[in-house]
């Protein structure tokens, strides 16, 4: 579906979400409310999509070209309100010219609108030939919200907010979501009248809407689903709103055959791919693009984060980022894993293990209290606990090469940049500094001296 353009409103303020970052920069399940709106709107391909900034204009400005380089961002000026969003917006857009066709409105607070709720507004708009279109819902408990007012042939009266609504309009059910359609011709002179005569001093965009009345009917669209429509503007809405998005999401996991314990403690990011017979465990978060294969388990209290984790693969109380987990590796618990790390088939990262920028090849372990970092350790390789690769100088990040089939030793250190052959041992408590040959043994020799019958000084 193409139509001539869209605009979506993100220059509030946001006070009720008491907070120092602008109220649609805030994430719902790993994206921006902004960011999601936008990839919404995208999705039905405007010939033109603006975005409306003002409070933190740059942040917000600089947001929404990360997510589309061709936005037009549009600066709307001190004077307030959402029908003054929309003059700004339509007088920059059609500065090379009339817009013509549909123009879809949109709220940037409401994150989880979605393509299907606005390709199914438009194709109403469009059918109906109405001159705008209101996106409504039927909410159980529609306190706080504008309802809407229809006649008998499902036309839009008027939208009425609750402090003006009497006892009959107040029991009306479907209520306003602040999305709308306009005939691009009808927005551009149903927005040339407003003005702030009101008792907030703002120009309403909601006052468009009665002068489009007389170039035709104002209709209504009601979305299915109440959940898609809903804005957030504080904690306590983004936290139930976010609530009832990941029971939805980890419901949806379960139905395609992912065992999830408790989905009351397991959150899953949008972006979350998971295979058949996954299981997760309570206290796990899955974040971003992460991948977890066939009959791997997370879990439980795990984070991952753009983690790819291969079939069979066991993940216990760690937390792993930017990280590739071959097939029934085991890691855990307690093993953070930064970025970089590729580990490979039936390896181990055991408890209280960190690499970084490590490759670890099949079949080798790591099992407890060591550092990997800056290295490449070979296949079948047994690294002793508390083992250092020591990687950085204080300036540089250097390189540490351990071979195949290599035992070494508990407590070493491996000072870089510095290569162990293949099938070398080394001794416990070994300081490496030198490249050591294959098939050898090294130990750093350190002279144990012991006084007896010392008192420490009082």
């Amino acid at each position: 579906m193409t139509f001539s353009a869209a605009i979506i409103l993100a220059a509030g303020e946001g006070t009720r979400m008491k907070s120092a970052d602008h109220k649609v920069l805030h994430s719902l399940a790993g994206k921006t409310f902004l960011q999601r709106v936008m990839h919404s709107v995208r999705a039905l391909d405007p010939d033109v999509l603006g975005v409306v900034v003002r409070y933190q204009a740059e942040r917000v400005a600089a947001a929404a070209r990360s997510y589309d380089e061709n936005v037009t961002i549009v600066h709307q000026d001190e004077i307030p309100g959402t029908g003054r969003a929309v003059q700004c917006a339509m007088s920059q857009l059609a500065a090379d010219g009339p817009l013509h066709g549909p123009v879809l409105i949109a709220a940037s607070d409401m994150p989880l609108l979605d393509e299907s709720t606005l390709r199914r507004l438009m194709e109403s708009h469009t059918q109906s030939g109405n001159s705008a279109t209101v996106l409504t819902t039927i909410l159980d408990d529609p306190t706080g919200y504008g309802r809407i007012i229809r006649d008998s042939k499902g036309q839009v009266l008027r939208i009425v907010e609750q402090k003006d609504a009497n006892s009959s309009e107040l029991a009306v059910h479907e209520v306003n979501t602040s999305v709308y359609v306009f005939d691009a011709d009808v927005l551009s002179q149903a927005i040339a009248g407003l003005d702030d005569d009101n008792a907030q001093g703002e120009f309403y965009l909601t006052d468009a809407l009665e002068k489009a009345k007389e170039f035709g009917g104002v209709g209504a669209y009601a979305a299915p689903d109440a959940l898609a429509v809903e804005g957030v503007n504080d904690r306590v809405q983004l936290a139930k709103l976010a609530k009832a998005h990941n029971r939805r999401i980890c419901e949806a996991w379960m139905r395609a055959g992912v065992t999830i314990l408790d989905p009351e403690t397991t959150w899953i990011e949008d972006d979350v791919e998971l295979g058949q017979d996954v299981t997760v465990l309570p206290g796990s978060f899955l974040q971003g693009h992460s991948v977890v294969g066939p009959k791997a388990v997370v879990g439980p209290y795990t984070t991952l984060i753009d983690a790819t984790i291969d079939a069979e693969a066991v993940v216990e109380r760690s937390r792993v980022q930017g990280t590739h987990i071959g097939r029934a590796a085991n890691i855990g618990p307690w093993t953070y894993l930064r970025p970089g790390n590729d580990l490979g088939e039936e390896t181990k990262a055991g408890a209280f293990v960190e690499m970084k920028k490590a490759h670890i090849d099949n079949g080798t372990k790591v099992p407890h209290l060591s550092y990997v970092g800056d290295a490449h350790v070979g296949e079948h390789t047994n690294i002793g606990g508390g083992t250092i690769t020591a990687n950085y100088d204080g300036k540089n990040k250097h390189h540490t090469e351990i071979g195949s089939g290599v035992h070494v030793g508990a407590g070493n250190m491996f000072v870089a940049p510095v290569t162990v052959g293949d099938g070398v041992t080394t001794g416990a408590g070994s300081v490496v500094r030198h490249d050591v040959p294959a098939d050898s043994m090294v130990y750093s020799e350190n002279t144990q001296h012991v006084v007896e019958h010392w008192k420490p000084a009082e």
